[in-house]
C-alpha cells in the first residue's frame, strides 16, 4: 500500500506521522530496534533528500531509534551494502524505515510517499541496488525523464528542503510515543 502527502499542505507532517505511527504499531515487534536509513548523496541536489533528513534528525531529536545516513556520512549506491551488513551485524532483526528521493510524474513533484515493504533505491537512475527496509518514505523531487542523472543535478533545493522539513517534523511528532 502506498500513501501520498502534499509537502505544501499545512497538515502534511501530522497526516504522515499519524499513518506512520499506525503502520509501525501494526507491523513492528516490540523488541525490534528502529533504524531510520536515509539514502542518498550530498553530491547531487536531487539525491540529497536522505542525507539532509538524516542531518536534521540527528540535530533535532532525542529518540529511541538509530539514524544512518547524513551529510557527513551519507549512505549511497557505493556503500549501501556495507551499511546494511553493519546494521545486520549490530542489531538482531531491526525494523528499518528507509528514506530516499525519487523521480515521478510532473504533477507529483513535491509529494511524499509512505509505503509498506522495502525501498528500491537507484530505480530512477537504472541502478541495481539491494532493496532495503520494512517500510519506506520517498520524496518526489523532480520529474522523471530520459536524462534522470541530469534531472537530479538540476533539482531545486527548495523542493528538497520543503520535503525534508515535512518528513523531519513527522518524525518529531512521533518521537515519544511510537518507538
Amino acid at each position: 500500500m502506498r500513501y501520498y502527502y502534499d509537502s505544501t499542505s499545512n497538515d502534511a507532517a501530522l497526516l504522515l506521522s499519524e499513518k506512520l505511527k499506525y503502520i509501525i504499531k501494526t507491523s513492528k515487534d516490540s523488541n525490534q530496534e528502529t533504524i531510520i536509513l536515509c539514502v542518498g548523496s550530498d553530491r547531487s541536489t536531487g539525491d540529497s533528500l536522505g542525507p539532509i533528513i538524516g542531518y536534521k534528525l540527528k540535530k533535532s531529536m532525542q529518540c529511541d531509534f538509530y539514524v544512518y545516513g547524513d551529510l557527513t556520512h551519507p549512505v549511497h549506491a557505493a556503500n549501501l551494502a556495507k551499511y546494511m551488513e553493519c546494521i545486520n551485524q549490530t542489531f538482531i532483526n531491526p525494523y528499518i524505515i528507509a528514506i530516499d528521493a525519487s523521480l515521478g510524474r510532473k504533477d507529483h513533484v513535491g509529494l511524499i510517499t509512505l509505503g509498506t515493504g522495502p525501498l528500491r533505491p537507484g530505480l530512477g537512475v537504472k541502478k541495481k541496488l539491494p532493496e532495503v527496509g520494512d517500510i519506506h518514505i520517498t520524496g518526489i523531487v523532480n520529474e522523471s525523464s530520459n536524462e534522470n542523472h541530469s534531472t537530479l543535478q538540476t533539482t531545486r533545493l527548495c523542493i528538497i528542503m520543503q520535503i525534508a522539513d515535512v518528513i523531519t517534523n513527522a518524525f518529531g511528532m512521533l518521537q515519544q510515543n511510537t518507538f
